[in-house]
């Protein structure tokens, strides 16, 4: 009887291979371990232990950056490994309803936490929809993928539109007015890195690079890759667990050994007058912001306010207090335009 060849029942080789290729859970690994690093920045921002906007500009935004194209081109890759031209519907559904669900969380409890700036769409939604979008790249030849990833890489830089500002379409990332969010991964430009790992992982089937990794790389041999690979099989819980646990210790810390206060005011008078000198001099600002915050601290609410549990544009209490503190410091001389 003639035998069915490999290549005969439509499913990527690696995909039939036999276990996981440990050097790509390790690749995996390690975007986890520089996505807690940033997020332990980021906690230490929030309680004041560093000074904003430290988190958001320089080398850590840029280490937020790297990551998540580093991720989202692994998400790429797993779907041309997991799938090749057959798909694998029940694992992908089951795959993707543990991503929605972990996104759905992640919304919930951001949203009761830091109402201000709450994730709408983060690294998850977008792993999410990129996913899906994906398939349809599955049979496509890599340079065409590569082309389209490079289109959906440039077009917010040249284009946006104010239809995109309603809340449904915020996804698309050509929104040109946002809320304000501490993870915010749209489509576009994020689909690109997606398209970029589905190309390199064709390229890679077509010469042959997973089978060496897999075969020959003596990725077992090496403990720390071993450690990083177990992390990444298990990224999205690793992913969902990190951050309350290293948000949890900073905050223990911050009852033992409070942050300075006087870091988080040079935190928050620095960001104040930026805002504000974007419409108004900088006598003013300098003079509104300093008013704010003892006004803040007289009445209690500096703290609240700095750590997002206060609505700055709704609540009542702030929104006096910015309005007695405009007339004070319009009533001051000096005031360049």
């Amino acid at each position: 009887m003639q035998q069915v060849k490999p290549e005969a029942t439509g499913l990527s080789p690696v995909a039939r291979g036999s276990g996981r290729i440990v050097w790509i859970d390790a690749l995996r690994g390690l975007a986890i371990v520089a996505m807690a690093t940033y997020h332990f920045g980021w906690d230490l921002q929030y309680f004041g232990y560093i000074a904003a906007p430290a988190v958001d500009v320089g080398g850590w935004k840029l280490l937020a950056r790297i990551d998540a194209s580093s991720f989202l081109f692994l998400v790429g890759v797993g779907l041309v490994l997991a799938h090749g031209p057959g798909i694998r519907w029940r694992s992908f559904a089951k795959r993707l309803a543990m991503i929605l669900a972990g996104a759905a969380a992640i919304t919930v409890v951001t949203y009761f936490m830091t109402p201000e700036t709450f994730i709408f769409f983060g690294i998850l939604h977008s792993i999410a929809l990129s996913s899906v979008i994906g398939l349809a790249f599955l049979r496509l030849p890599a340079v065409a993928t590569l082309v389209v990833a490079c289109v959906v890489l440039v077009v917010p830089f040249f284009d946006s539109s104010s239809l995109f500002d309603v809340a449904p379409l915020w996804f698309v990332g050509l929104s040109r007015h946002l809320p304000p969010s501490n993870d915010y991964v749209p489509l576009l430009p994020w689909l690109a890195p997606v398209l970029a790992g589905i190309a390199g992982a064709r390229l890679g089937l077509r010469y042959g690079v997973f089978t060496w990794l897999r075969e020959r790389a003596p990725a077992r041999n090496i403990r720390p890759t071993r450690w990083l690979a177990l992390a990444g099989r298990h990224s999205l819980g690793v992913y969902l667990l990190h951050q309350p646990i290293l948000f949890g210790l900073v905050f223990l810390a911050s009852q033992t050994v409070p942050p300075s206060t006087s870091g988080v005011e040079e935190s928050y008078l620095s960001s104040c007058r930026t805002q504000c000198t974007a419409s108004r001099g900088e006598a003013f600002c300098t003079r509104f912001c300093g008013c704010t915050l003892d006004e803040l601290n007289g009445r209690h609410l500096f703290r609240d306010v700095t750590e997002g549990r206060i609505d700055t544009s709704r609540d009542e209490r702030v929104l006096t207090l910015a309005r007695q503190c405009t007339r004070r410091a319009d009533a001051s001389p000096s005031d360049p335009r």
